[in-house]
């Protein structure tokens, strides 16, 4: 691996090792907010009964707990992430949940250093869009699917579909004193919204079959100023934009977020406009 790429992938690493006990404090409402998607997911990744599943990238685990509840006791499920921290809350879930078909493996997605053809599905919830090289996750992916097994991820739309989180890195970037960025730029939160685009991956790293979908999957909660509290505690990519700023610059970033996604509170709450893409191929 390059000098430069090792360096942006220890970035990373260090990114979510960091924020790993908040991503974990916030998991119900993550898992309120992608409860829907993640089950299309499950369905287009062809999740069934005794299968062995792999989940990359997965983070805290409440998609994992699910895989295991479906795979049951005759199925494995194999949760890896690039944060060890992050896996230790994913491990400590399922062992309270009672779940003992769930293994976890501390590996970069782009080289996950597992056995060839040795899954029946995987999946890959809201991190492929994190890898500098998605190709090569892919490709690692595909290396350990067996024939035929199915692999579904999902990423966000495109930065117009997704104004939440176009207003929020665009107003820490100001306030940061740091120029807009390309938003398909590699790694970052919509890099792989563009129609289209995922669909060119998958067929490069081998895929047949591939299909694909839009789900919008707003976030509800009572107040925009709830929304603020998930980003600052989980939110890694605006945490670490913000990171480097005094405490009162800090907090008028966060006040500014805070303000102009007032614009989405209704009668019923909060709902902020989210904006997902699943795509998934066969092995």
């Amino acid at each position: 691996m390059p000098a430069a790429q090792h360096q942006t992938n220890a970035a990373t690493r260090d990114q979510w090792e960091a924020n790993a006990s908040g991503w974990h404090r916030q998991g119900a409402v993550v898992r309120d907010w992608l409860h829907l998607p993640t089950k299309v997911l499950f369905e287009m990744a062809g999740i069934a009964p005794g299968q062995a599943v792999l989940d990359v990238a997965a983070g805290a685990g409440d998609q994992t707990l699910d895989l295991a509840g479906l795979v049951g006791p005759k199925g494995r499920v194999v949760a890896t992430d690039i944060s060890p921290a992050i896996l230790t809350h994913a491990a400590a879930a399922a062992l309270a949940a009672g779940y003992l078909n769930v293994e976890t493996h501390v590996a970069d997605a782009e080289d996950l250093a597992l056995p060839k053809a040795s899954f029946d599905a995987a999946i890959c919830r809201l991190g492929l869009m994190f890898l500098t090289k998605p190709q090569a996750g892919l490709a690692a992916i595909h290396h350990t699917l067996k024939p035929g097994a199915r692999l579904a991820v999902m990423v966000f739309a495109a930065p117009d579909q997704n104004p939440c989180l176009r207003i929020t890195m665009g107003t820490a970037l100001r306030h940061a004193g740091l120029e807009p960025r390309d938003p398909f730029q590699p790694g970052s939160l919509t890099s792989l919204g563009r129609p289209g685009d995922l669909e060119t991956l998958f067929a490069a790293a081998g895929f047949k079959g591939i299909t694909s979908t839009r789900i919008d999957a707003p976030f509800r909660l009572p107040k925009p100023a709830d929304y603020v509290a998930f980003l600052r505690d989980a939110a890694g990519p605006v945490i670490d934009i913000v990171s480097h700023l005094s405490a009162p610059a800090k907090m008028a970033a966060w006040a500014a977020i805070q303000s102009q996604l007032e614009a989405f509170q209704t009668d019923d709450g909060w709902v902020g406009p989210n904006s997902l893409i699943l795509t998934a191929g066969t092995r």
